[in-house]
């Protein structure tokens, strides 16, 4: 389970610090802006990796999702956290990060300030057994075949029209 007492920082939406609550606050639909950095893994054939949430997680169990997504630990930079969540999910050290976008999103539990980048990476992926539940490449036809089936999170289907839509024509 996730530790509900973890700290994160919480943020304007210029990601200016402005404070700091714990995991379980800023879950608990108290809309507690607190940044996150997300990563988008294609490989050199177009197709995408999705991570599988695993049955335990306390924010969308199950579902597919963002290759790489990770609170920003309170006193790191983005920059930090993205090389730190790669590793710690996919035990991945070699790779280019670009920016993409960062914006705001919102759901009925949480408020982020998402850091959206995208690499692309041919090695090897070595999913972590303790925060997923496995991982593959997906097909920009079965991303199109799934949108809206309640199988990836609301968060990647809206963040992947928002970044990637074009990919999908």
């Amino acid at each position: 389970m996730d530790n509900q007492n973890e700290r994160f920082p919480l943020v304007n939406e210029d990601g200016k610090v402005i404070g700091s609550a714990t995991r379980g606050e800023c879950h608990s639909g108290s809309k507690l802006l607190h940044p996150v950095v997300h990563l988008h893994v294609f490989n050199s054939k177009g197709e995408i990796y999705l991570q599988r949430r695993p049955d335990w997680k306390d924010i969308q169990p199950g579902k597919w999702d963002t290759a790489v997504g990770g609170h920003i630990d309170y006193g790191e930079t983005p920059k930090e956290a993205l090389k730190r969540e790669v590793w710690e999910e996919l035990g991945i050290t070699d790779f280019i990060p670009e920016f993409i976008d960062k914006y705001v999103f919102e759901s009925n539990r949480e408020r982020e300030l998402v850091y959206v980048h995208r690499t692309i990476y041919d090695g090897a992926i070595r999913p972590s057994a303790e925060e997923l539940d496995g991982g593959r490449f997906w097909t920009m036809t079965e991303i199109r075949e799934a949108m809206g089936k309640n199988i990836l999170t609301p968060n990647f289907e809206s963040e992947f029209k928002r970044c990637f839509g074009s990919s999908l024509a």
